[in-house]
């Protein structure tokens, strides 16, 4: 039968206690046969919290002024060394039968940090077109623990015609996922 050994450290003053919780029920905490260290939840690279957003509304842009589709979420950051991860994928993109196209920008509260999408949907031509989505990845680090937001913004790059996001998804609709990171 195996047994369990504590060491203390010669250097360390402190004292650790290893405290059951109130419970009623029997536990039982398997140690892993493997030398390291317990995981903390705060352990650089964890993920501590997720936050996904879905938005269907059909949104259309006639201008090349940016203006918000709708797609947003809101996370609060437990840390501020903390990074955001920030997933969008923004489905059912079309353009009107003119020669436009749709720029696509990621801020968080009020502030652009990352345009992804100058040129999206660009024919060349003054043809009706769809395409399934456009989307990006960007890892953020807003270095606060205040309610943080994040949105998609689109426009019209050409400001002719139209341009429409969430064109016919309207089961599913374009979606923002946030996941905070340890750093």
């Amino acid at each position: 039968m195996s047994s369990i050994k504590l060491e203390s450290n010669p250097s360390g003053s402190g004292i650790f206690t290893i405290a059951s919780p109130n419970s009623n029920t029997n536990r039982t905490l398997t140690i892993p046969d493997a030398t390291g260290t317990i995981d903390r939840l705060n352990r650089a690279g964890n993920v501590l919290q997720v936050v996904n957003a879905t938005y269907g509304t059909l949104t259309t842009s006639t201008t090349a002024s940016f203006a918000d589709t709708g797609l947003t979420a809101t996370i609060t950051p437990s840390n501020t060394s903390s990074k955001i991860l920030v997933l969008v994928n923004c489905c059912g993109l079309s353009k009107s039968a003119n020669n436009t196209y749709m720029g696509l920008r990621l801020l968080r509260d009020s502030t652009t940090i990352f345009l992804f999408a100058t040129q999206a949907g660009f024919t060349g031509g003054s043809v009706q077109s769809s395409w399934g989505g456009d989307g990006t990845n960007y890892l953020d680090s807003p270095a606060t623990t205040s309610a943080t937001t994040y949105k998609i913004q689109m426009n019209n790059a050409a400001a002719t015609g139209t341009v429409t996001i969430n064109d016919g998804t309207s089961l599913n609709g374009s979606t923002i996922t946030l996941m905070e990171i340890a750093a």
